[in-house]
This record gives structure tokens, C-alpha cells and sequence, in this order.
């Protein structure tokens, strides 16, 4: 078990569904091990995109899972929130159309969800 919250699908613009989740992790090991734990549920096993980032004792780590650009949104409202020792997924179910820039916007609202959920809010 790995201290994983999900908040569920928190928005959704033109049929994308956005959910995120998070735990807390001081290694790539335990990143990994969250992400597996995540995946374990069918949904977002299937999902688009389950984009990350990270920020460890050893650095910053993330990856955008096909959404170009999507986890420097993440870590960025991560080291403004100064958030460390932690992961955060931002999951997108695709709704059939395009988004555009709109996607950075959805993957920032949904971070600020789970940071204010945390009391973070950035």
C-alpha cells in the first residue's frame, strides 16, 4: 500500500475526462510502485494518458505518457506549492476531440485540485 489518494474525475472538457491522484514517494521505486497500484484499477489502466511528475530527494522526475508537455504543468505547480517527496498523476480519459492548448489548462486545473484538496493551493 502506498498512501495513493484519488480524487476521482474532478473536470471534463468535450467528453475528456480528468482525474488525479497522488501519494507520497522518495524514490523512482516508489513512484513506480504507486503508479502500478493506480493501473491495478481497470479505468486507469485504459486510460489515455496518465501523466506524472515527481519531486524526490534525488531530483525531479516525470513523464507525459503521450501528452506532450502535460508533466512540465505538473511539476511546475509542484515546486511553486513546494511539494517534495511526492507524486502526481493527472489522468485523462480521451473524449474524441481535440483540446488543443485547453489540455495544459485541464492538466493544471486538476493538479490545483489535488493541491488544494492538500491545502497547498498554488
Amino acid at each position: 500500500m502506498t498512501g495513493l489518494t484519488r480524487l476521482g474525475v474532478v473536470l471534463s472538457d468535450r467528453g475528456s475526462k480528468y482525474a488525479v491522484s497522488g501519494a507520497p514517494a522518495r524514490s523512482r521505486e516508489e513512484v513506480d510502485a504507486v503508479l502500478a497500484e493506480l493501473k491495478a484499477d481497470r479505468a486507469y489502466a485504459k486510460a489515455t494518458h496518465n501523466t506524472w511528475a515527481a519531486l524526490l530527494p534525488s531530483g525531479a522526475l516525470k513523464a507525459d505518457d503521450g501528452e506532450s508537455g502535460a508533466a512540465m504543468v505538473i511539476l511546475r505547480m509542484m515546486e511553486r506549492a513546494e511539494l517534495a517527496d511526492h507524486v502526481i498523476v493527472v489522468t485523462r480519459w480521451y473524449g474524441g476531440k481535440k483540446l488543443g492548448g485547453d489540455r495544459f489548462r485541464r492538466v493544471g486545473d486538476a493538479t490545483r485540485a489535488y493541491l488544494d484538496h492538500l491545502g497547498l493551493g498554488a
